[in-house]
């Protein structure tokens, strides 16, 4: 149990280090969340149109409207500009909430590889490449069912970052996994 738990600490930590890296060092995920010179002009309309905290899809049509008229709607629209929002009403930053989300999100990296050691420890006598492939195919799948999929639907900017980040912390996890857990 203490060499899993050991396991799952260090691998998290890796995969933790390596999202730093990538959202601020790397700078990787910059397409996504680019700068307008406009964003004042842009964070006014939305300040005086929008009543709530959301996410929007525009242009789009209200809910209950029949599936007749959002298909013309649709077809209006082919070949326009749309944009996804997500709106907040409060810019909320500060160096506690920063170390709280950190905190989080190291947590989250850690319980992922612990639940991935308990399926690792599974396999009879699972060799070095057979740990570090189980790591890959584990961020594989996790790209697949969110970067990815959301990207067939909302083009996503940083699509290649994402890809980046899983093989680089998966790989980094399972190499160390490969070494830690067969010794």
């Amino acid at each position: 149990m203490k060499k899993t738990i050991i396991a799952a600490i260090v691998g998290g930590l890796l995969i933790f280090i390596w999202q730093t890296l990538s959202w601020t060092v790397l700078d990787l995920h910059r397409p996504s969340q680019d700068y307008t010179p406009k964003q004042d002009t842009i964070m006014s309309v939305l300040n005086a149109t929008l009543d709530k905290e959301g996410g929007y899809l525009l242009p789009n049509v209200p809910k209950g409207t029949s599936m007749e008229d959002a298909e013309k709607f649709a077809n209006s629209m082919q070949g326009k500009p749309w944009a996804s929002i997500q709106y907040h009403n409060g810019y909320k930053f500060t160096n506690s909430l920063m170390i709280m989300n950190m905190a989080r999100g190291l947590a989250v990296d850690i319980i992922m590889v612990l639940m991935l050691c308990w399926i690792l420890m599974k396999i009879k006598i699972p060799s070095f490449s057979t740990i570090l492939i189980s790591c890959l195919m584990v961020g594989l799948i996790i790209f697949i069912d969110i970067p990815y999929t959301g990207n067939i639907w909302y083009k996503s900017f940083d699509l290649n970052a994402h890809l980046i980040d899983v093989l680089a912390s998966w790989g980094l996890c399972g190499l160390w996994l490969g070494w830690w857990l067969r010794r």
